[in-house]
């Protein structure tokens, strides 16, 4: 099967995560994709593939080598984001884009002005929406990249490799999937996500992260006798956000500035409810982040002589840098990978997060590596066909290198 084909069979399944849903995966759905999977997988030679209670898939490619290697594991999640709507998607391909505006349904573009990295896709195979709902290359791409890397290696045995682990997780864009890894079922020295991005990107720095919710109490009264005794809860949550600084809203940020985003703001009169992300590279800087929110807390109870807001921030994971410092080679050979091909390897941070994060504070070092992917939460997200192909290709080199350090007794055990 053709990669483009797989990915877009994959995105068929509406696999949106809930963050509102005590269960794992948050959503049933994500054991459809996770049962095909398993099966294309056993298909594949992948003899001991599986899927647990909690939607992991898993599965081991066996070595081939009569020598120790670094035994490797290959991660990429299962849900979309609930950004937008990832019901009834409807893919398309585009063969040999032409660098201009997108047509992706009757009055919906994705614009060069608005996207003008499109500039540089001219030529490329491409694959869009129409415009109504998100792609699902977040992380479908992924899936189809190391699904297609097994294909690849099942129909080419001679190529020599070490002992690895694929796994497919549930959950990943709410934040908590992850944590229910089963590592006796996924024993490796180290691993990759395939989450987004460019090609020539290996990422193994990303957003320390917090979140707060905040709920606000009002007086409701009728409007027509409400001086001195209404209280808006629902203007309170705009007063609180105002308050906050504007230069560290998401949209007026990038590179390296953390931000505070506003994810939702609802209610009445009587009570109302909002909730951020807070994101910074720099732990100290999200600490002061949420000290703001604090103190404005206090402030606004304080200037209404009374309990209207209520405030709970949550630290929700880390910078992995801190986990790979000392084991840059997992990310030194990644690159050797890529440049392989040609390009020239960029380490721009993520400014977002990836179950690698987790990953690395549980004690398997895990860096990113691109999926071809863009614009991904939205109905303007695409992925481009040429680069999940030549993400095949940079497995194929890197378990090349990894098998050269073995012959050489250079491996991590």
């Amino acid at each position: 099967m053709k990669i483009e084909e797989r990915f877009i069979n994959y995105t068929k399944i509406d696999t949106t995560s809930d963050p509102e849903s005590n269960t794992c995966p948050s959503t049933p759905d994500q054991f459809v994709l996770a049962d095909m999977l398993v099966e294309e997988l056993k298909q594949l030679g992948v003899e001991d593939a599986r899927r647990d209670h909690n939607g992991f898939v898993y599965g081991t490619i066996e070595s081939n080598v009569d020598y120790p290697c670094d035994v490797v594991g290959f991660l990429a999640h299962l849900d979309t984001s609930d950004a937008t709507s990832g019901k009834d998607i409807k893919a398309r391909k585009i063969r040999d884009y032409d660098g201009q505006d997108i047509l992706l349904s009757e009055g919906i573009y994705t614009r060069v002005n608005d996207y003008p990295f499109l500039k540089e896709l001219k030529g490329k195979d491409l694959i869009v929406t129409d415009g109504t709902t998100l792609l699902g290359g977040d992380d479908k791409a992924g899936i189809a990249i190391i699904m297609d890397f097994v294909q690849f290696l099942h129909h080419n045995p001679e190529i020599r490799h070490g002992k690895m682990m694929v796994c497919f997780t549930p959950d990943e864009e709410i934040g908590r999937g992850i944590l229910n890894i089963d590592l006796s079922q996924f024993v490796v020295d180290y691993a990759y996500t395939l989450d987004g991005g460019p090609v020539n990107c290996v990422t193994y720095e990303n957003f320390n992260a917090a979140s707060a919710s905040l709920t606000f109490y009002g007086n409701s009264i009728h409007p027509g006798d409400a001086k001195n005794k209404m209280i808006n809860a629902v203007q309170l949550a705009v007063d609180f956000h105002n308050m906050l600084p504007v230069n560290q809203r998401a949209e007026f940020t990038e590179k390296r500035e953390g931000f505070n985003h506003l994810q939702i703001i609802q209610g009445d009169c009587q009570k109302a409810k909002s909730s951020y992300i807070i994101r910074n590279h720099d732990l100290d800087l999200l600490h002061q982040q949420m000290r703001h929110f604090e103190l404005i807390t206090m402030h606004m109870n304080e200037m209404h002589n009374r309990h209207v807001v209520e405030l709970q921030l949550k630290e929700t994971y880390y910078n992995m840098k801190q986990c790979l410092t000392d084991k840059m080679f997992i990310v030194e050979q990644a690159a050797r990978a890529i440049e392989q091909l040609g390009y020239t390897v960029e380490y721009d941070p993520i400014r977002g997060g990836t179950d690698g994060a987790h990953l690395s504070f549980m004690g398997v070092a895990t860096p990113n590596l691109g999926t071809g992917g863009r614009n991904c939460h939205g109905n303007h997200e695409l992925v481009i066909i040429d680069e999940m192909k030549e993400m095949v290709k940079v497995l194929t080199n890197l378990i090349n290198i990894v098998v050269e350090r073995g012959v050489n007794n250079d491996y991590s055990k």
